[in-house]
């Protein structure tokens, strides 16, 4: 179970290493605050989206409609977003309003639909599905908060006109993913 949680921190995180979930880390990682909200809203609906498809999914395999799973697990995801949605704007407005489009956007976020999909292809039980949604949703937060404290520290340097703005953001964000891609061999070392 650790070596689940750490794998999915570490050395398979879903944006550093298999790019998934891209588009909010380039998009809210600008400052620590929604960084840190949006990774606590995707952790919450990875978590509640797993342990709402795994049944969902042994129900269509008795079935015989596997083939369903993506639709499936794509509208479960999409309803589980918008109850969070809901519950940010009535109990937390100002996070709300932070996070703005990159909300909604958590329902077409392909590393909540990936933790759900690799789980089944993994052939995880629930405890160990329910451990690497948390994992990937942990390691999401890892690199979501890293990278704004790069970004916050980018704003503060004299950059080049050319890289400016997307380029600065990609190049640093490919340095920090390299340095991800290093803790393959320690956990593959711990517990190979």
């Amino acid at each position: 179970m650790i070596a689940i949680f750490l794998t999915a921190v570490l050395t398979e995180n879903f944006i550093l290493c298999q790019f998934l979930g891209i588009c909010p880390f380039l998009g809210v990682s600008k400052k620590l605050n929604t960084a840190l909200g949006m990774s606590l809203a995707v952790i919450f609906v990875m978590a509640l989206a797993t342990a709402v498809t795994y049944p969902i999914n042994l129900v269509l395999k008795t079935k015989g409609l596997e083939y369903l799973q993506t639709i499936v697990f794509i509208l479960v995801i999409a309803a589980l977003v918008q109850f969070v949605e809901i519950v940010l704007k009535k109990y937390l407005p100002s996070l709300y309003q932070s996070l703005g489009i990159y909300l909604p956007l958590i329902t077409t976020n392909c590393a909540v639909l990936g933790v759900v999909l690799l789980n089944v292809e993994s052939g995880y039980n629930f405890a160990q599905s329910m451990i690497n949604s948390v994992g990937g949703g942990a390691g999401f937060m890892v690199a979501m908060i890293m990278f704004a404290g790069v970004r916050e520290r980018l704003e503060g340097c004299d950059i080049p006109k050319a890289l400016q703005g997307l380029p600065i953001t990609l190049i640093a964000a490919s340095l920090v993913s390299l340095s991800f891609q290093g803790f393959a061999g320690v956990v593959e070392g711990i517990f190979g």
